[in-house]
């Protein structure tokens, strides 16, 4: 055989050039011919027998965004030793922060590292250096050498293996499984090589012309290699969070839960008062949610006569059998605008509505604000699954039938656990924390029955059981993700690689 196709004859030429043996990529960059063409060309050649394809698995390690800015200004715990030592080896925590000019949310990670490094310890507010690290680690190594481009995980020495490992569980590197391949030239492709090589021109798709003048009789028309493989197309799809957010709504809907809809901009009435939360509580500081600075304050007039009944209530037990928190209540603070903190607020302006039913299943997927330090299980803005239940004779055990459910179904645990909590607005209280193999316990929120404080002043008079679970928890153990900060990722590798889950 003497004859090739165009591409073919290029890729053969290529590896002559290249030495008879090379990679696709290598390839590709000397011809100047796309991926998917090398690949066509070297499985037809492999058929005639001129070449052979050798594949090769490997693990690619590529730096994250994150982990570009700790190569370029250092590792958190590294930049606070450095400090420390600067500082003759203990020093007030603050004095070490400043030192280090250490942002806050790095803080805890930083001191997370260091215990688990071993190199200093916390005790009473101060900072003591233990052991003085290596100049540079094996973690610090691997950062500096993938800001020159990505390696492979076998190219590793061991302990550079394991640190790429450890800079995964960081979030700071990604390792991604390839194949390499590498084509080469056979005896019977040299020979063919030492005889030369010429292309034959060949049609691949039949003209008017062609057809028309009766040239196509004479043409080669090429043959089409079904197998070969082809550019990767990526077809347009929902983000993998809001699948699994439509899975849990029709999931609900399923279930007979009607769905509850509130404003993301709440008075705090809604979100504290109602729900039996004294106007002293912490969680209504400036660090335990967000204030609207203008305007200040919304309108209750709409809801006067609930108001009325939830001061009493709040002063003095009002009708319900407490004795109240023993304060005077203001109405100025009911209406103090806040960014939305649970979902629990629109089951309050369910339970107020003339749309109510009872018996009545109802559930919202809330977003909600706090001003948390964001780490990998804690953002400042998240979403809640809130489901309420209100009929007659409901038990605890009816609550915690739903939650196991939920949990099992929806996040697809193994096992689940309830533990006693504590919340203003239910007695008695249960948190929630599901198990799944491989992943560990994760804790996913609070749930209870409404206390006579919280429904009695809104004109309930059965049970109503609550509760309110962090679905960006659930989604992160049916994904498989341990940092809540990639459920909200625009990585588009990951994104288009993420199937439906």
């Amino acid at each position: 055989m003497s004859g090739l196709r165009p591409h073919e004859q290029k890729t053969m030429l290529t590896l002559k050039k290249l030495g008879g043996k090379a990679s696709v990529n290598q390839i590709t960059a000397e011809s100047g011919l796309s991926e998917a063409a090398v690949m066509r060309s070297a499985l037809a050649l492999e058929k005639e027998g001129l070449v052979r394809i050798i594949e090769k698995k490997q693990t690619a390690v590529t730096i994250t965004k994150e982990g570009k800015e700790y190569a370029e200004k250092g590792l958190p715990e590294k930049r606070l030793i450095t400090a420390l030592t600067k500082l003759k080896g203990e020093a007030s925590l603050s004095e070490v922060i400043k030192k280090a000019a250490l942002p806050k949310h790095l803080v805890p990670i930083a001191l997370g590292w260091l215990r688990k490094k071993g190199w200093a310890q916390l005790e009473k507010g101060s900072l003591k250096l233990l052991r003085t690290p290596e100049k540079q680690g094996n973690d610090e190594k691997l950062l500096e050498m993938l800001r020159k481009g990505s390696v492979t995980l076998e190219s590793l020495d061991a302990e550079t293996r394991e640190a790429a490992r450890l800079l995964k569980r960081r979030k700071l590197v990604e390792l991604n499984p390839k194949t390499l391949r590498i084509v080469e030239v056979t005896e019977k492709g040299w020979n063919l090589l030492k005889r030369g090589v010429k292309a034959v021109a060949e049609v691949s798709e039949l003209t008017p012309e062609l057809i028309v003048s009766g040239k196509w009789r004479k043409v080669k028309l090429r043959k089409y290699n079904i197998k070969a493989p082809v550019a990767k197309t990526w077809l347009g799809k929902k983000h993998p969070y809001l699948q699994f957010i439509d899975e849990v709504k029709r999931k609900l809907v399923a279930l007979g839960f009607k769905e509850m809809s509130g404003p993301l901009v709440e008075m705090s009435f809604f979100n504290f008062d109602a729900l039996f939360t004294p106007q002293d509580h912490p969680a209504r500081e400036i660090f335990g949610i967000y204030m609207v600075k203008s305007p200040k304050y919304g309108d209750l007039s709409k809801y006067r006569h609930v108001v009325a009944r939830v001061k009493k209530t709040h002063e003095n037990g009002w009708k319900t059998g407490s004795k109240g928190w023993g304060y005077k209540y203001s109405i100025r603070e009911a209406r103090r605008l806040i960014l939305r903190g649970h979902g629990t607020s629109l089951s309050v302006r369910t339970l107020l509505s003339k749309d109510l039913e009872i018996p009545g299943k109802y559930f919202s997927i809330a977003r909600c604000y706090r001003p948390e330090v964001v780490d990998k299980t804690h953002l400042t803005e998240f979403n809640q699954v809130e489901g309420i239940v209100v009929e007659k004779n409901l038990t605890l055990r009816d609550l915690l039938g739903v939650l196991e459910k939920f949990a099992i179904e929806i996040a697809d645990a193994d096992k689940v656990k309830f533990r006693p909590d504590y919340f203003p607005f239910t007695e008695p209280s249960v948190e929630l924390s599901a198990y799944k193999e491989g992943y560990g316990w994760i804790e996913f929120g609070g749930s209870g029955i409404f206390r006579p404080e919280v429904t009695l002043p809104l004109g309930i008079d059965v049970p109503v059981i609550a509760w309110g679970l962090g679905i960006d928890r659930l989604f992160m153990m049916r994904a498989g993700i341990d940092d809540i900060r990639y459920v909200f990722t625009q990585d588009l590798d990951w994104i288009r690689r993420r199937g439906r889950i």
